[in-house]
């Protein structure tokens, strides 16, 4: 199984408009995949303009934000492609688009690093950040899993929320509540809102 790094992908759509999307970027021996299901705006963007880059968030909230309808996050532009990326990054990479394996589900667009910086000090994990994360995935997956499995998830993952989270895993780990609880009813807020 290869390696996936959880990033913020950024690209630009043909009229050149930013796209910022959380996305699994695929590590493998020979370089750097992504693999968007059909259909996606990343999908057109890279077929348009065939670079993208990753970067790696310092809030949790951009993650979050992302799947629940908060994708207006700053960006700064790139050094080495046509773009922009996340601007408050531990750091990124630039990738240009160096082979499409066509797919009628999942294409892979392989990626040619071109440039990557870091930008701060990576001082260790917290376990409320990765809970966000995994509840972000997870919320992603609403249309796929049963409602007991996803409660089940959500509050085993509300326990690190509980005990590790500062004010913005605390936020939004309230955006993944809500759009959980949108789809399967308030049950699914694990945490009142006092908790948050």
């Amino acid at each position: 199984m290869p390696l996936i790094l959880e990033t913020i992908v950024t690209t630009l759509s043909p009229a050149g408009e930013l796209h910022l999307v959380p996305f699994g970027l695929i590590h493998e021996a020979d370089g750097f995949v992504l693999a968007p299901f059909r259909p996606s705006p990343t999908i057109a963007n890279l077929e348009a303009n065939p670079a993208f880059a990753a970067s790696s968030p310092r809030d949790i909230r951009v993650i979050a934000g992302a799947v629940t309808g908060r994708r207006d996050w700053p960006t700064a532009p790139c050094t080495a492609i046509a773009g922009r990326r996340l601007a408050d990054s531990f750091g990124h990479a630039e990738f240009e688009v160096a082979a499409i394996e066509n797919h009628e589900t999942r294409p892979r667009f392989r990626g040619r690093m071109v440039h990557s910086a870091a930008h701060a000090p990576f001082i260790g994990y917290n376990r409320a950040q990765a809970a966000v994360l995994e509840g972000a995935i997870l919320s992603t997956r609403l249309h796929m899993l049963e409602p007991e499995k996803v409660l089940t998830e959500m509050a085993y993952l509300a326990i690190a929320i509980g005990k590790t989270a500062g004010p913005r895993e605390r936020e939004a780990w309230g955006w993944i509540e809500d759009k959980v609880a949108a789809a399967f009813g308030p049950e699914a807020r694990i945490l009142g809102r006092d908790d948050r």
